[in-house]
């Protein structure tokens, strides 16, 4: 907002701007931090591979399900990993959170 405030003639700051728009009750659509805090009443399950030498190729294996924002919805995206040569082994692309393709992936 301060860079086309600039643009557009206007002599404002980064600060001064973002004084403004919280006065307004006006902010940025986009992930706030600390997002990653856990929630008080879940467990917390302990780190097994701590003290593991990784020494071998599919000896660890890891998966991550994460959303890419399209214009009007979601594509969610699993991927299957080897922590020791860091190669994605295996992902699937779908349109819908079911456990299909994350099998499919494994798979």
């Amino acid at each position: 907002m301060a860079r086309w405030l600039r643009r557009q003639g206007h002599a404002v700051s980064r600060k001064r701007v973002a004084r403004l728009m919280r006065k307004m009750g006006l902010s940025a659509i986009y992930k706030k931090p600390n997002t990653g805090k856990p929630f008080p009443g879940h467990k917390i399950y302990p780190y097994l591979l701590k003290g593991l030498a990784i020494d071998a190729p599919n000896q660890v294996l890891c998966a991550d399900v994460c959303y890419i924002t399209m214009r009007r919805s979601f594509l969610y995206l699993v991927a299957i990993m080897d922590w020791y040569s860091r190669k994605v082994l295996s992902w699937r692309l779908s349109n819908t959170l079911e456990a299909d393709f994350c099998v499919a992936a494994l798979r």
